[in-house]
């Protein structure tokens, strides 16, 4: 089985076995670009980095297994969630792919979540187009699709124009009693829409939409060349329905049942808690989607994650190169990470905003990256490195309170991304955020791509008449043995969180004046 996942800033592909061990993996490297004040990648770049991850398994499987990769049992793809690739009748992009990074939508947010009584994000799907019809944007007209990049490399590989249920409950409201997008809402959409200028209609735009299990098409002749341009991969093979980043970081955590969660941290960082029952009220800070079987998850989602983290080891990396002590990534990222357990627990009188963008969480819509000390305040390397952490937990766990009020209890969390990969660290500093026992294991280490391939996996599983849930299939025939380490909160890091982060919100003036002069 063959798992694709796009991420922010890495495109990554793994094979698995029958075991859903990992057999070969595949990466390239990308970034986004700011153009026209709008987050996007092109679609050259995205046809690039399919066929050099692709390229990778493949020689790795030729040269450690000594076989040519012509055959998959499945595949799936995952990538970034929301954003917008709006698409004519011939398929061909309308306007460059605005991202899940953009938050220009704030007009439309406010009136789809009025209207659908519905926590509306600034990144998904149905408020950048509903942002593009109150701006009057000339290529609505030719709109006939509007998907996620999973879903356009998806119907490149297949010709389906479908999208994972997970993946879905990012472009508009899912009702999980019918797996779909929720009926009397799209309803009114579509009148709200119609009444902005909008000629079309919603329901035909919106990629139909499929749950875990379900084969959502098949490589064809055209996606089998798309990922291998010198012909030795066959066409079809099924592929699961197409996956959101979220969905698939709940897979790779065996997280999809109710009273569990798991954060991933990159680009941007995320929680998703499995909810036992619907909550009270709306909530600005949380999004509800899905699991990739359908069942109710409450997503906090902050736009900024591990990228200022990464610019300051880059700086410290290129220090240690001018003073003649050049240090690879890998110890860069262990040194800095392992002097911060050594830091102030409350930051020491630093402060921190790891804002490159805007933050909806805290009412931004574009961010500047800050740095904050008062003057008599300690200034050495483990309090700053505790500082930069915190600031990157620091927006989730406000996210994360409103669930707390709400009476929603966790038996478990699990964390991954690269952020965690230095052991003990950020898995301790995250414990103290949310005060609640973390969990990190070799079970994430391929993060979503592996995640995606599982999911293959469980639809060639059902397709062969396995009736297990998706939940039971990942605790029996995936996890069953898997090595978990648990960190327990520590007391005192949760008192020093606390107060960092109640300066933290007291100083939200500083990044707002940031923002408006400069």
């Amino acid at each position: 089985m063959l798992g694709i996942e796009l991420g922010s800033t890495r495109i990554k592909a793994v094979l698995i076995g029958p075991d859903h061990r990992v057999l070969a993996t595949g990466g390239h490297t990308w970034e986004n670009q700011l153009v026209d004040r709008l987050w996007t990648y092109s679609l050259e770049d995205v046809r690039a980095g399919l066929q050099d991850a692709f390229g990778q398994v493949a020689a790795a499987v030729r040269e450690e297994h000594g076989v040519v990769l012509e055959r998959l049992a499945g595949l799936g793809v995952s990538a970034m969630m929301h954003g917008y690739l709006a698409l004519d009748a011939d398929d061909e992009l309308l306007v460059p792919f605005r991202t899940w990074r953009n938050t220009n939508t704030g007009e439309a947010v406010e009136q789809l979540s009025a209207a659908l009584d519905f926590n509306v994000p600034h990144r998904w799907s149905i408020a950048h187009l509903h942002q593009a019809v109150l701006d009057g944007e000339e290529h609505l007209p030719r709109l006939a699709t509007a998907t996620t990049l999973a879903g356009y490399v998806h119907h490149a590989l297949t010709g389906e124009h479908v999208l994972g249920v997970g993946d879905a409950s990012g472009v508009f409201p899912i009702d999980s009693a019918t797996g779909t997008y929720d009926a009397d809402r799209l309803a009114t959409a579509q009148r709200v829409l119609a009444e902005a200028g909008f000629a079309g209609q919603l329901a035909d735009v919106l990629p139909r939409v499929a749950s875990a299990g379900e084969v959502a098409g098949h490589l064809t002749e055209a996606g089998a060349r798309l990922l291998d341009p010198s012909g030795a991969l066959q066409p079809g093979a099924p592929l699961c329905p197409p996956e959101g980043d979220a969905g698939t970081g709940m897979v790779a955590t065996g997280s999809v049942a109710p009273r569990t969660g798991n954060v991933s941290a990159g680009t941007s960082i995320f929680a998703m808690v499995v909810l036992e029952g619907p909550l009270s009220q709306v909530h600005r800070e949380l999004d509800l989607v899905t699991t990739p079987a359908g069942d109710p998850v409450a997503m906090v989602h902050c736009n900024n994650g591990a990228s200022e983290l990464n610019a300051w080891a880059g700086l410290f990396k290129q220090f240690a190169a001018a003073a003649g002590t050049p240090l690879d990534d890998t110890t860069v990222f262990r040194t800095l990470f392992e002097a911060s357990l050594e830091g102030a627990a409350d930051g020491g009188g630093m402060l921190a905003y790891n804002y490159l963008s805007g933050e909806p969480i805290t009412e931004l819509e574009e961010g500047r990256p800050l740095f904050l000390r008062t003057p008599g305040s300690p200034f050495d390397l483990s309090t700053f490195m505790r500082t930069q952490i915190y600031a990157a937990f620091a927006t989730l766990r406000i996210g994360m309170d409103v669930l707390t009020a709400e009476g929603v209890r966790l038996d478990r969390m699990f964390a991954h991304g690269g952020v965690f990969g230095t052991k003990g660290v950020a898995q301790r500093h995250l414990a103290a955020a949310i005060d609640t026992p973390v969990s990190v294991g070799d079970v994430a280490a391929e993060g979503g791509a592996w995640g995606i391939a599982v999911l293959a996996a469980y639809t060639a599983a059902a397709d062969a008449g396995d009736r297990r849930s998706l939940a039971g299939y990942l605790d029996e025939a995936v996890f069953a043995d898997a090595a978990l380490e648990t960190l327990d909160p520590d007391d005192g890091d949760v008192a020093g969180f606390d107060a960092y982060l109640r300066r933290y919100v007291a100083a939200l003036p500083v990044e707002r004046a940031a923002v408006e002069h400069s």
